[in-house]
This record gives structure tokens, sequence and C-alpha cells, in this order.
């Protein structure tokens, strides 16, 4: 089980600029609903947003920490 402050803690450290909200979708600490505000999202496709999202959450996901995420990805603007 990983917590909602760990998996902000993990996308902080590859987007240190980011504002982010986690949200336990289930309350058993494996499925989320994650929205990231980065500037460095800016010029990027959605994909290539979620793809930095993803890197920066892989271990856990690989691990089977994080079952589920629900993303929501948006530049500052």
């Amino acid at each position: 089980m990983i917590s909602p402050q760990q998996v902000e803690a993990m996308i902080k450290a590859e987007l240190p600029d980011a504002q982010v909200e986690v949200q336990d979708l289930t309350g058993g600490g494996d499925h989320y609903q994650v929205t990231v505000v980065s500037s460095q999202f800016e010029g990027k496709r959605l994909v290539q947003q979620h793809q930095l999202v993803y890197g920066a959450l892989n271990e856990a996901m690989s691990s089977e920490a994080i079952h589920a995420l629900a993303l929501k990805t948006l530049t500052p603007q």
C-alpha cells in the first residue's frame, strides 16, 4: 500500500514545480485519482504529459503498489 502523500512526493521528485492533488478512490491505497499542474507540460501532447507522470510513478506501478490511476494533467495557464 502507498499513501497519497507518497504518490505526491514521487511526482514532485520528477516534476519539482508541480501542484499535485491525490485522491484515494477506494480507501485501500491502490486506486488513485491524481491531478498534476506543471509548467513542464507546456508544448507537450497529452500522452507525453501522462508519460512524465507515469515515469515518476514507475516503481510503484510496476510493483503493483498502485493498481489504477486516473490522471489529469494541466499547464499553469
